[in-house]
């Protein structure tokens, strides 16, 4: 079955951008390539069990395995070794990206605690979009119990498109909730 937004992407958002943007090629309009879920585990220098909560709800949140991330070099100030375990990251596209997006969307932005829109001006200059999570609790995948501390993500949403403005209309047009400028 096809998820919901991708759906609502081939019937509304397609047409939209095609008239605003004034193009016929399908395939020339900004689309979503992936979304990559990276949670930073700073603790896990001196506690591994935290890794292996967030490896968990990491897992739980995206519906496919996360992947730990290594320290690329030293810092002795950080008491940090070339190759420790210090996050991991989840790489979503196809039907899981679009089913993740549409709960980020619907289900955990809404819950998240003094919620009054994202940012609309979080783009790169290449069109993609990211944004920050402060607590991974916003998802009602995850049991409030199981989780001794909480942890916070970068989503980065990668898109295939000219710049940031075809992004920003494609993803008002998803329903990303931006703050009113």
């Amino acid at each position: 079955m096809e998820p919901r937004l991708l759906e609502r992407y081939r019937k509304e958002v397609v047409p939209h951008l095609q008239k605003k943007l004034g193009r016929t090629n399908i395939l020339s309009l900004p689309r979503l390539k992936k979304i990559v879920i990276n949670m930073g585990v700073g603790q896990a220098i001196a506690e591994k069990k935290y890794l292996d909560e967030a490896v968990d709800a990491l897992t739980l949140i995206a519906g496919q395995k996360a992947v730990v991330t290594r320290a690329k070099k030293s810092i002795a100030g950080f008491k940090l070794r070339e190759g420790m375990a210090i996050g991991c990251k989840v790489t979503l596209r196809g039907k899981r990206m679009y089913e993740f997006l549409d709960r980020l969307i619907a289900i955990a932005l809404p819950r998240v605690r003094d919620f009054r829109g994202l940012n609309p001006n979080a783009f790169d200059g290449r069109g993609n979009y990211t944004l920050g999570l402060t607590e991974q609790m916003v998802f009602p995948e995850l049991n409030p119990d199981k989780y001794s501390r909480n942890q916070g993500m970068n989503i980065c949403l990668v898109f295939d498109s000219r710049g940031d403005d075809e992004s920003r209309e494609c993803l008002r047009m998803l329903g990303m909730p931006f703050r009113a400028e």
